[in-house]
């Protein structure tokens, strides 16, 4: 029984002259041969099988087996060892009575990390020192302590020998190479030597075709533990961890559920607002606000000229005065059917006076309650001619707002009376207000090339500063949704839009 396999000395290179030298002991040449026959195999089953064939060919051996670890990158345990290829064809998988003693047999090497056989084989002698000019190949074989050699001693039998190499790579233990001779001499040391050789000379190459085959999950989780395996430096272990658990809370911070917003422009408005329009056709003749006064209830705004207003009234005022005078004379006469025409005529001209003195008191515009003026500076149009019902002045509340928050159309239905949210100004970046939805007005509009709903909300707190035609942004809280779906819902619903247009 040996010790743990012997690796290719690193001092040596494989493809020197050496290995041509005569003084190449057997067991090296032998390996090296098998060694080749495996690299000429395109895959991991086919290299195994041709190793295991080899072996029967070249050593007489009855059977041969070899087991892998089934995931290389996990830690090596013994249950996980599957046998890959053995010299009969058989199925190794069938839980045959021969195919549990080898199984026990494989774990029994790889468990102890040590070569087995039964019989046990004679120690070799120690190897003669190299030559001067070159440095030995392989490592020198020594014996170790006793092993447990159950499991092969009941594979061998009473008339056979079985033999056990653990196939180490990078110093892990990968499988295991078995080898068997059902009725035969036992196996000898050199042997032994030429099996934990090959055993060096293929695990690597087993473990790298291993590796190669595996499945695409499979290989990015071995690349995520050979990243985070810690290195020789303590400080790129530092690096690697804090990278590590940086990327784990930034994937967390996404993926958190948190408030989901719909925003868009808003406007500040005065919760009431009264439009002054022209009484009449007529001219501006004086102005006594603009917009951003103060103003009070009854405070004049606009003076319409009334010079025809007058001229009109002194007119009706004289024919008033004419059937007056008229109406007395027929009450003096008692003609009774013209005092009923007088009486007439003087009724009608006695309306028409009130009508010009009533449009004569609307020519002055005056303020509806106490506010601020928003719109309408017709301080540089004195003078010039208005129409009847010509909007000339806007006047709206100056304590009481509103919000008008200009929607998307692909995030109106997400909307509803009675959500909360927040508005910020422009004009006071600091200062953030919060509001509650009213009112969605149910017909778009376009603004700036696109669909937008007015939603109208109610400031909850009036703030210090606030005037109405102030602009800014608002932001309406719908629901809750991850940071990572809020930054890629614009783009997931429009492919989905696009392959419905595409494919109905």
């Amino acid at each position: 029984m040996s010790a743990l396999p012997r690796q290719i000395h690193p001092d040596v290179d494989a493809d020197s002259d050496t290995l041509a030298d005569a003084a190449l002991p057997r067991a090296a040449r032998t390996a090296l041969f098998l060694h080749a026959g495996m690299l000429a195999a395109d895959s991991l089953q086919a290299a195994a099988q041709s190793l295991v064939l080899a072996l029967v060919r070249r050593e007489g051996f009855s059977r041969v087996c070899v087991a892998l670890v089934a995931d290389a990158s996990a830690q090596a345990r013994a249950t996980s060892l599957q046998m890959l290829a053995t010299s009969d064809g058989s199925d190794a998988t069938a839980p045959t009575a021969l195919n549990l003693r080898l199984a026990a047999a494989c774990a029994e090497a790889f468990d102890q990390a040590a070569t087995l056989c039964w019989p046990p084989a004679a120690p070799l002698a120690p190897p003669p020192p190299p030559p001067p000019a070159t440095s030995s190949l392989l490592l020198p074989l020594h014996t170790t302590l006793p092993r447990i050699t159950r499991a092969h001693q009941a594979l061998a039998g009473s008339h056979g020998a079985a033999a056990g190499v653990p196939l180490v790579a990078a110093g892990r233990p990968i499988g295991v190479l078995l080898v068997e001779r059902a009725d035969g001499p036992a196996i000898e040391a050199p042997t032994l030597e030429t099996l934990e050789h090959l055993a060096g000379l293929a695990a690597p190459l087993l473990a790298l075709m291993q590796a190669n085959e595996r499945v695409l999950h499979r290989r990015l989780i071995d690349g995520l533990r050979a990243w985070w395996a810690p290195p020789l430096a303590p400080r790129r272990r530092l690096l690697r961890r804090s990278g590590a658990t940086a990327a784990v809370l930034v994937v967390a911070a996404l993926l958190w559920p948190l408030q989901a917003p719909v925003g868009g422009r808003a406007r500040l408005e005065g919760a009431v607002q009264r439009v002054l329009v022209a009484p009449a056709d007529g001219f501006v003749q004086q102005v006594h606000a603009r917009p951003g006064d103060q103003v009070r209830a009854g405070q004049p705004l606009i003076d319409l000229a009334e010079q025809d207003l007058q001229l009109e009234r002194q007119r009706w005022q004289s024919q008033l005065a004419q059937q007056l005078d008229a109406l007395a004379s027929a009450q003096a006469r008692a003609d009774r059917a013209q005092l009923v025409q007088l009486q007439a005529r003087s009724d009608e001209a006695q309306a028409q006076l009130d009508l010009v003195d009533e449009r004569l008191l609307r020519s002055r515009l005056v303020a509806p309650f106490d506010g601020i003026v928003v719109q309408g500076d017709l301080s540089q149009q004195l003078g010039a001619p208005v129409k009847v019902g010509a909007e000339l002045m806007t006047v709206a509340l100056s304590d009481r707002f509103r919000v008008i928050v200009e929607i998307d159309e692909r995030d109106i239905a997400q909307v509803h009376a009675g959500q909360s949210g927040r508005v910020t100004l422009s004009a006071l970046p600091w200062q953030s207000t919060p509001m509650q939805v009213v009112r969605i007005t149910p017909v778009a509009t376009v603004a700036d090339g696109r669909n937008v709903f007015e939603v109208e909300a109610a400031l909850l707190e009036a703030g210090a500063g606030l005037r109405p035609g102030l602009q800014g942004s608002a932001q309406i809280v719908v629901g809750e949704a991850s940071t990572l779906w809020r930054w890629t819902r614009r783009l997931v619903e429009s492919a989905r839009l696009t392959a419905w247009e595409w494919f109905g």
